[in-house]
């Protein structure tokens, strides 16, 4: 199949969750919710059912705000009024991690707001490497597995949890070759998201196979290098609007630090006969990473890496308006990119933000100075 035709095939996945939603509906199988970050995928794909991810959508909020304050994530406030609404009828339970505030304010608000969905919580520890926090974390993974089990009727298995560690690597293993390959590619801004976004909405091996036909075919086309190379990092880079200017402007994502992109794929599960214990070592072995602990904050250093590895001649920073820990993370960065020469781009993005003129004005000027 040609590059053109793949890439259609990931912009309609992507487009179409609710489409997907019923696809899998329609087979007899039952679909778990993901919220935001590191959900557990690989316990429910063991158990037989379908990970998909919730991280919102680009539309106005209503029912939402009589459960949150207007000065917090739009990410959270577009999954709880997704939810409201009925977009997630048929969903069998929903996972939500307590890796930031707002995480932990979705799932007591989901509780209220959304009582026919069942909600499952999952408490990661913030000292994640030591042996007890591993410990912690393999118990938090335990209170999953007995809460979708009482949720869909579903059994686990160490044996099938091996088997979906390993789906899950090699997924890891072609999105990375992916992000590889489409840096120096005729992939637009756009079609990359659409890649990465579509996986959410899928069965890994499902998407495994296609990303695999997909750097197959890119690896005979000729080389692009005529754009300008950037790193992008945030927690979401998905807005259509935002993409088009990228691309209009002749700006090529070189590599991301994105959470909602190749965040989720830098970490493999450890080999280990404890399939259980495997997957929490996982946990503790992620790092760079806004909403992880990290004192020192080294992923300052990993995004400068990344731009020195790729060539990148700027690092454009998506910031997700009322999001503390990127907020935090933002000063050290901006320093470190002055330090190195690397020119540093700022961009407010939204779930509700309909006008992105002033970020397509900053990148106008960007590219100019090039």
């Amino acid at each position: 199949m040609a590059v053109d035709e793949l890439l259609a095939q990931f912009h309609e996945i992507a487009a179409s969750p609710r489409k997907q939603l019923e696809k899998y509906l329609a087979q007899g199988k039952k679909v778990v919710a993901c919220a935001p970050v590191y959900t557990p995928e690989e316990i429910i794909h063991s158990m037989g059912l379908v990970p998909m991810g919730v991280w919102g959508a680009d539309q106005k909020v209503s029912e939402a705000k009589k459960y949150y304050p207007a000065f917090i994530c739009s990410i959270m406030q577009t999954v709880l009024e997704l939810g409201i609404t009925g977009k997630y009828q048929g969903v069998s339970a929903i996972v939500i991690p307590s890796l930031c505030d707002s995480l932990k304010c979705l799932g007591q608000n989901w509780k209220y707001a959304v009582p026919d969905i069942p909600f499952i919580p999952m408490t990661y520890p913030q000292n994640r490497k030591p042996l007890y926090g591993i410990a912690f974390t393999k118990a938090g993974y335990e209170r999953v597995i007995s809460d979708l089990s009482a949720a869909t009727g579903a059994k686990f298995s160490e044996a099938a949890l091996a088997d979906s560690n390993r789906i899950y690597n090699e997924h890891n293993a072609v999105m990375r070759e992916f992000a590889e390959i489409s840096a120096d590619h005729a992939v637009s801004a756009a079609q990359r998201s659409d890649v990465f976004k579509s996986a959410w909405f899928m069965r890994k091996e499902e998407h495994t196979a296609m990303v695999k036909q997909l750097n197959a075919e890119l690896a005979q086309t000729p080389k692009d290098k005529g754009k300008i190379r950037v790193v992008v990092s945030g927690i979401l880079a998905d807005s259509p609007s935002l993409l088009e200017i990228f691309d209009q402007n002749e700006i090529r994502i070189a590599a991301d630090d994105v959470a909602f992109e190749s965040r989720q794929y830098r970490t493999d599960v450890p080999e280990d006969p404890d399939s259980l214990d495997a997957l929490a070592r996982k946990y503790a072995n992620m790092d760079n990473c806004s909403v992880l602990y990290d004192r020192d904050k080294k992923r300052v250093d990993s995004i400068l890496e990344l731009a020195k590895r790729h060539d990148a001649r700027g690092v454009i920073v998506l910031m997700t308006k009322f999001c503390d820990p990127e907020e935090f993370d933002y000063v050290p960065i901006k320093r470190a990119c002055e330090a190195a020469g690397l020119l540093n781009l700022n961009i407010e993005v939204d779930r509700q933000m309909v006008n992105y003129e002033q970020a397509n004005t900053i990148i106008q000027t960007f590219r100019e100075m090039f």
